[in-house]
């Protein structure tokens, strides 16, 4: 049974779309059938893996309900790609009934293709990442290693259990992935304040800040086929393979 796994944040620029073509690449690498799914406007993912967008997009799918335009990547890795349509998508999806269901009925003919599918959702708790949520068997949380959680983060909590309780009680907070970690008071502040709230579901691996992960989307580069030496590549692949033991447990 494949692992549906969204990775949210209501806030951006704490490397949704960085864990997400990092994560999905070397499991890819481990033989693992993945499927990855760009769901924000911005498209990052898609720029980040693909070096042209391809005509369909999940866009499309999402306004007609036809089958999701997969595109290959390389061996065991596709992408369904974004597009800046996906800016007005919520408006036109409102009025629908069964809205927060549309993705979960897209993903249902094709999840059994793959092992994996990770979603990397918009910067917002609006439509489309309730159809995330509801869509998936696991949230995973980026947060930067710089501030202390907000008011934000609650919010997200907060969301989730509603999702738990009325759309799809399978879901859970399976995981926080602390990144842009470094050597420094602040970083070891906000780690121990995870920790104390989240428990168990804080990794134990944390994604130090590193140049080279802002540097491989310029490439339409992954971080292991850009920078394999990094510290950004040695920490993803720690972090892929705890979640691996974590998730085929």
């Amino acid at each position: 049974m494949s692992k549906i796994i969204a990775i949210a944040n209501h806030k951006g620029g704490v490397g949704k779309t960085t864990s997400v073509a990092s994560i999905g690449s070397i499991l890819a690498n481990y033989g693992k059938r993945v499927l990855l799914l760009d769901l924000d406007a911005q498209a990052n993912l898609t720029s980040s893996l693909l070096a042209t967008e391809p005509e369909e997009t999940v866009y499309n799918s999402l306004r007609s309900g036809n089958a999701l335009p997969i595109a290959r990547v390389r061996d065991n890795l596709d992408i369904v790609a974004s597009s800046l349509e996906m800016a007005g998508v919520e408006l036109e999806l409102s009025s629908r009934m069964s809205r927060e269901f549309i993705l979960k009925d897209l993903l249902e003919p094709i999840q059994e293709n793959y092992d994996y599918i990770l979603l990397d959702c918009p910067p917002s708790l609006g439509l489309v990442t309730l159809n995330a949520l509801t869509a998936s068997t696991s949230l995973y949380i980026p947060l930067t290693a710089e501030a202390l959680p907000s008011k934000g983060l609650k919010m997200l909590t907060d969301i989730l259990q509603m999702v738990k309780k009325r759309l799809n009680p399978t879901i859970a907070l399976d995981g926080v992935i602390i990144t842009r970690w470094e050597n420094s008071k602040l970083s070891k502040m906000v780690e121990e304040k995870l920790r104390s709230s989240f428990g168990t579901a804080v990794f134990n691996t944390k994604i130090r800040k590193n140049v080279s992960l802002a540097e491989a989307p310029l490439f339409s580069k992954d971080i292991i086929t850009y920078a394999p030496d990094s510290n950004g590549a040695k920490d993803y692949q720690s972090l892929t393979e705890e979640i691996m033991t974590r998730e085929e447990k």
